[in-house]
């Protein structure tokens, strides 16, 4: 694969990560289980759909779901696994035309999202490596990940994501060792629930992994840090300089509570109900 077509593949592979629900069929709305303490309008199974999902497939309080209070709705990012998902059906039509063929199509998803998460934090890393040798073998996997997600809907629901999930970790612990700045045997903390972290220095520092529910990190110094899998639900990000942080999601993103003068990084963008 020459550079200029690893680019080209690179681009797509970003563009096809971003949510698209004009092309997808309220999967997100139906698959999942979802709880109503956790910001969604009600308890509901796993395959049933939301009763405030319209029969075109949006969302009927969408303009409304600030106000009411859904931060599970406003949070939630699928990495455009619902309109990849939607689009393999083709002519199979959707979950409603083709009720037999629902089951399949919520397993597929929830397979489909895994391994777009994956390509998501892959891409992040491959531009953070400086080691060729590392570039290629991440390379490698994204390539894998873009044939698992085409394999027909039936044939990716036997994929081994775990497989795939355990190859993808390797890379991600490199990665995160190569970027930390505070000593390996100087252990972080994985609870900072509700900390006032205000104004802090936490540059280079691992936030993998780690509880950061209502944390207040406004004017925080976070150049390099790493929050692969952190969570930032109700984080105070207020005029807070992320630009530079490491392996943030837009779910990370649309869960914590931000303003006009919060920085994000490139491939993020502002929430609109901030």
């Amino acid at each position: 694969m020459t550079n200029s077509e690893m680019m080209d593949k690179v681009a797509d592979l970003q563009k096809a990560l971003r949510i698209d629900c004009e092309k997808c069929c309220g999967l997100c709305c139906v698959a999942l289980y979802c709880m109503k303490t956790d910001g969604f309008p009600e308890n509901k199974a796993a395959g049933v759909p939301c009763r405030h999902l319209r029969s075109d497939f949006r969302c009927d309080i969408h303009d409304r779901l600030a106000e009411q209070k859904m931060k599970g709705c406003l949070g939630y990012d699928c990495f455009g696994a619902g309109q990849k998902v939607t689009q393999k059906m083709g002519e199979d039509g959707n979950w409603k035309t083709n009720p037999q063929k629902a089951k399949e199509l919520f397993q597929t998803f929830t397979v489909v999202f895994q391994l777009h998460q994956m390509a998501w934090y892959l891409l992040e890393a491959r531009e953070i490596s400086s080691d060729q040798k590392q570039q290629t073998e991440i390379m490698a996997l994204i390539v894998e990940n873009e044939q698992l997600t085409a394999k027909a809907a039936d044939a990716m629901l036997n994929t081994d994501v775990a497989a795939y999930r355990e190859k993808v970790n390797r890379i991600f612990k490199q990665i995160s060792h190569q970027v930390a700045v505070m000593p390996a045997n100087k252990k972080m903390t994985k609870n900072f629930l509700g900390k006032n972290l205000s104004g802090k220095n936490f540059d280079g520092s691992d936030f993998s992994m780690v509880l950061m529910i209502a944390a207040n990190l406004e004017g925080a110094s976070l150049r390099g840090s790493n929050f692969l899998g952190a969570d930032l639900r109700d984080a105070n990000i207020k005029n807070t300089d992320l630009s530079k942080s490491l392996f943030l999601t837009q779910m990370q993103i649309n869960a914590a509570s931000g303003n006009t003068e919060t920085k994000l990084p490139k491939n993020l963008v502002r929430p609109l109900h901030w």
